[in-house]
């Protein structure tokens, strides 16, 4: 994907190629701007990719599609309507009707824990509640992938952590396709089956490192030696790339 400029051309991502499996959490991780959101973007069709092609089961993405959700790290919840009404919107603009938008806007917000505020208003939620309202509007949706884009990246890091937990224990249940985009290593791990470290820009996979960790995975699975190991190994590719974008390669050496 390359950007044209008063100022020149830029390559955000250069050659990525990966396939996220049925069923799987994939976690994208790198330095900051080396072009992830950009590549979420190409796959939800918010961008059309300068070259090469975005498929999902076969069908080629030119644009956004219906079963495709995504969340985003800013609150995008409607402020002016319900949790019922917040999370039935899609449902809505796709002309279901009210009563069954209205069912399975109820088992979404049952699913993430939020059945006695469906009739708050967002401004009555803590963040974290709304993230979590913003799940669920996306997975009343049945959508085949699943894409977030740093959605916890607002909260703060003890809402972060039980949002995150909650995440899991949703989609051990949806098991929906899912492409997760974050800066925080633990909570990669934590998160997925595989996690793809991007490099510097313009940006490559520079390696799919696969989480080995058993599911279901309780808030202790971050004790396992198995998990720091995971850890550690990728901050130092991360470590790698983010010296490169900040231009201390040479000193490091």
């Amino acid at each position: 994907m390359t950007f044209q400029s008063a100022t020149g051309v830029t390559q955000a991502v250069a050659n990525v190629s990966g396939a996220i499996p049925e069923h799987k959490f994939v976690s994208v991780i790198g330095p900051s701007g080396c072009g992830k959101s950009t590549l979420l973007d190409m796959v939800g069709g918010l961008l059309q990719p300068t070259q090469g092609t975005v498929s999902i089961d076969g069908e080629t993405v030119t644009g956004p599609r219906r079963d495709t959700a995504m969340v985003f790290q800013e609150d995008s919840t409607l402020h002016w309507r319900s949790v019922l009404d917040n999370v039935a919107f899609g449902l809505e603009v796709k002309g279901v009707s009210k009563a069954e938008r209205h069912d399975k806007a109820r088992a979404m917000i049952e699913l993430v824990g939020l059945r006695q505020f469906e009739n708050h208003r967002p401004g009555q939620l803590s963040g974290g509640m709304k993230q979590r309202v913003a799940i669920a509007r996306a997975l009343a949706m049945e959508p085949r992938v699943l894409l977030m884009d740093e959605p916890f990246g607002a909260l703060d890091q003890q809402t972060r952590q039980f949002v995150g937990r909650e995440l899991l224990n949703i989609w051990e249940k949806t098991r929906n396709r899912v492409l997760f985009i974050t800066h925080d290593i633990q909570e990669a791990v934590y998160l997925s089956d595989e996690v793809w470290v991007m490099s510097a820009r313009p940006s490559v996979i520079k390696e799919i490192v696969k989480v080995d960790l058993p599911r279901p995975r309780p808030a202790g699975t971050h004790a396992l030696p198995r998990f720091r190991e995971l850890e550690d190994h990728l901050w130092e590719l991360i470590k790698v790339e983010a010296e490169k974008t900040l231009g201390l390669g040479a000193q490091s050496a």
